[in-house]
Order: structure tokens, then C-alpha cells, then sequence
């Protein structure tokens, strides 16, 4: 089991390593959070998507943005679409899974927000359809996968690709990365 452990902890900490080493996503990072903060300046939200654990982080993170991060001030209007479990449920039976994005991004985006979609390899057909149609009503796309990206990745206005194929470890540093975002929005605005 300690072998197992250890490998873990190692493999995680190359891909750390990789993410530190890489002024594209560094850069990539740094816009992310500045376009965020200019659309939540104008009033506008910050919507997230992805599936299964991916979902669990853009829950996470929408709840960082709409609570708090790290200090006790306004709260941000951030949310991750599929916390409404009767909708995701209708749309998914009436329409099918890989519209429930979509719909929601028609229904709830408008132009300015910014929508984060989640998918470590950048193929999750629902989150495809939902950039599809942000990028048709004027919404700013920002992408987290791995390695190549997928189709996602042409979708993207910003593309944080962690250099990795390995799902745990993508995981990882979607959440490591979201953090960092959630920190740069939050010193920003409430300096």
C-alpha cells in the first residue's frame, strides 16, 4: 500500500512540477482571471460546467466565488449548472444528456459571462454543445482539460491544459488551478 501511496504523491507532484514550468498556462491563468474579473466588474456571471468529478469541482468552485474564498466580502454571482437536479433530470429525459449544458447556458448565460467548462479530455460532448452555444450568444469560454484538449480546446477563448493524461491527477490540478483563479478574482476585487 505505501508503494501505491507514494507513487501518488510522486506522480502528482511531476505534473505539479510540469503546471510550474509552463508559461503558457501560467499566462492562460493569469487572463482567465482577468477576464473573470472584468465580467463580474460589469455586473455579469461566471457559470461552470462538467460531468461526474468534474462536476463536483465546478460546484466547488462556484461555491468559492459565491461564498468565499479566502476573505469575508460580497458575495459573486458564480454557479455551476447542474446543481438543479429536477432540471438536469427533464432536459436529460426530454432532450437528452448532451443538450442539459446547452440549455442551461441558453437560459441562464447572456453576453459577458463567462462560462469554465471542466472535462479532462476536452471530448464531454455536453460541455462541447454548451461552448457552442456561449460562444453563439457572446459568452467568453475558458476550458480546463489535460494534455490535448479535445475539441474543447478549439472551443476555447482560454485553454488550462494540465500536462497529463492520468484522470486523478488532471482532477488535481483542475481544483489547484481553480483555487489560484478563485485568489486572483477575489484579491482583485476586494483588495
Amino acid at each position: 500500500m505505501k508503494s501505491i501511496i507514494l507513487k501518488s504523491f510522486s506522480d502528482h507532484l511531476q505534473v505539479t512540477e510540469d503546471l510550474f514550468r509552463n508559461e503558457y498556462v501560467i499566462a492562460a491563468l493569469e487572463q482567465a482571471a482577468q477576464n473573470c474579473i472584468q465580467a463580474l466588474k460589469k455586473g455579469n456571471k461566471i457559470l461552470f460546467c462538467g460531468n461526474g468529478g468534474s462536476a463536483a469541482d465546478a460546484q466547488h468552485l462556484a461555491a468559492e466565488l459565491s461564498g468565499r474564498y479566502l476573505k469575508d466580502r460580497s458575495p459573486l454571482f458564480a454557479e455551476a449548472l447542474h446543481v438543479n437536479s429536477s432540471y438536469l433530470t427533464a432536459v436529460g429525459n426530454d432532450y437528452g444528456f448532451d443538450e442539459v449544458y446547452a440549455r442551461a447556458v441558453l437560459a441562464k448565460g447572456q453576453t459577458g459571462d463567462v462560462l469554465i467548462g471542466l472535462s479532462t479530455s476536452g471530448t464531454s460532448t455536453n460541455v462541447i454543445r454548451a461552448f457552442v452555444e456561449a460562444k453563439r450568444i457572446g459568452l467568453q469560454t475558458i476550458s480546463m482539460t489535460g494534455l490535448t484538449g479535445g475539441e474543447l480546446k478549439v472551443l476555447s477563448d482560454i485553454w488550462l491544459a494540465v500536462p497529463s493524461e492520468d484522470t486523478p491527477r488532471i482532477q488535481e490540478c483542475h481544483i489547484m488551478m481553480g483555487h489560484i483563479l478563485c485568489n486572483l478574482i477575489e484579491e482583485v476585487i476586494f483588495p
